[in-house]
């Protein structure tokens, strides 16, 4: 590998910029078209009356002018867009009017995501995102080709795990192992068996007919059927099509996820950056010992890891996650008197913190064991209510990276006393002894 210096040291490799794929236009020429249809759904009544009064003629010489216009803007704005992999960032202009240069520099780049959407994979091009340290919105280089995608993509994650300018090229795509796939069976029954996607399927059936009995309002009763039928969709038929075909597979440059029936999309989870693992499992799934693993990513949106699978191979790919952690298995309950402040719902707390993590759990129908690496926590915090004083009960607030909290509800008051003090300072040890994060090693 060529250390800096010495690359410094050598004559400057000329920034070769490069435009999108052709068919681009195509997929811009739509904006002009999209902001006459957005002000029509902001004011039908106006668009409605506008309409009427056009002529044939009138239509036909807007169209004439409009679709030309559109052509032309999709054109320009793909001809005035520029990307470039320098020494030290990518950089990416772009702008008709208003010129805008985003630099990206490489080290700060975490994941590098290719999407390809249905139309996409029709004419054979792909979406390239780049998730940055810090960056809330992702970058995006929409449309290269499927080949010119996937090299950038790997040309960028070796620039990233520190890869000499003149042997990024030569890396190419790192090698990856399948871990984990999910059958479509397997999706559609654990789909079935979730209460969430009956509980809005039976709003979506029973709220209609009732508001209709109530209201005799067709209005109404579509304002709020259609949303309840779009949420019963999007719990069901919308995972199911974007959780189809799910595959993991482990590569020197992280965690691989593909998935999609319609969409195709294809994640990284970046090494080192995961701060939270949770193992969700649903009450008509635990006598199949199936669980949904879900993460938080500082700095990313990849939220789901394994959508449904055994337990013990879930925990299997969460090990490559977050190696050498393992989850813990016995659980403490708070103390009974919790049940004044909590009636019932408290049996579902639970607390077990190991040398590697500290976890918490909460549900009873719905478990969801929260999973915290002992590096990755930000701030420990005690809370404690007036009732909870009055029971003497507290709960522990652990704040990680990604923004997220996990909390120890209703512990005994000199218990989490303890905690708060004993998990400040495994936090500090966490952090120190913890391994860089780093790609590609």
């Amino acid at each position: 590998m060529t250390t800096p210096a010495a690359a410094g040291s050598e004559p400057a490799r000329s920034v070769v910029e490069r435009r999108l794929h052709p068919v681009t236009p195509f997929r811009r020429a739509w904006a002009p078209v999209t902001v006459v249809a957005g002000w029509a759904a902001h004011d039908p009544n106006q668009a409605q009356e506008q309409l009427t009064r056009l002529t044939t003629t009138m239509l036909l010489a807007g169209l004439a002018v409009l679709v030309p216009a559109a052509c032309l803007y999709g054109f320009l704005s793909w001809w005035f867009t520029h990307f470039a992999v320098t020494e030290t960032d990518l950089r990416i202009r772009t702008g008709l009017l208003f010129r805008r240069t985003a630099h990206i520099r490489l080290e700060r780049i975490q994941a590098v995501d290719v999407t390809r959407p249905l139309l996409a994979r029709v004419a054979g091009v792909a979406k390239l995102r780049i998730d940055v340290v810090g960056a809330d919105k992702k970058d995006e280089l929409a449309f290269l080709g499927e080949e010119e995608a996937r090299a950038l993509r790997a040309e960028l994650l070796a620039r990233a795990a520190g890869f000499a300018p003149e042997t990024a090229h030569e890396v190419g795509e790192a090698p990856a192992h399948e871990l984990l796939h999910v059958p479509p069976r397997e999706l559609a029954l654990s789909l079935l068996l979730t209460g969430a996607s009956w509980g809005s399927l039976a709003a979506a059936v029973v709220v209609p007919p009732v508001l209709w009995f109530a209201t005799h309002s067709v209005w109404t009763v579509l304002a709020t059927g259609l949303p309840l039928l779009g949420a019963a969709g999007a719990r069901s038929v919308g995972r199911f099509v974007t959780e189809y075909d799910w595959s993991v597979a482990e590569s020197p440059d992280g965690l691989r996820i593909d998935h999609g029936l319609l969409d195709r999309t294809h994640e990284t989870v970046p090494p080192g950056r995961v701060q939270t693992v949770r193992i969700v499992e649903p009450l008509l799934w635990r006598r199949r010992g199936w669980v949904r693993v879900e993460l938080d990513v500082a700095g990313s949106a990849n939220s789901v890891l394994v959508p449904v699978a055994p337990r013990a191979v879930a925990e299997s790919v969460l090990a490559r996650v977050l190696p050498g952690v393992s989850v813990p298995g016995a659980l403490s309950r708070p103390p009974r008197r919790a049940g004044w402040c909590v009636p019932l719902w408290w049996r579902g707390y639970g607390l077990a913190v190991t040398d590697t993590v500290f976890a918490a759990r909460h549900g009873l129908l719905r478990r969801r064991l929260a999973v915290v690496p002992h590096a990755k926590v930000q701030s420990v915090r005690l809370t404690q209510g007036p009732w909870e004083r009055l029971w003497r009960l507290a709960t522990v607030h652990v704040d990680t990276g990604a923004g997220k909290t996990v909390a120890a509800r209703l512990r005994d008051a000199h218990e989490a006393a303890e905690l708060l003090r004993a998990q400040a300072e495994r936090s500090r040890t966490g952090r120190r002894d913890a391994r860089p994060d780093r790609w590609i090693t």
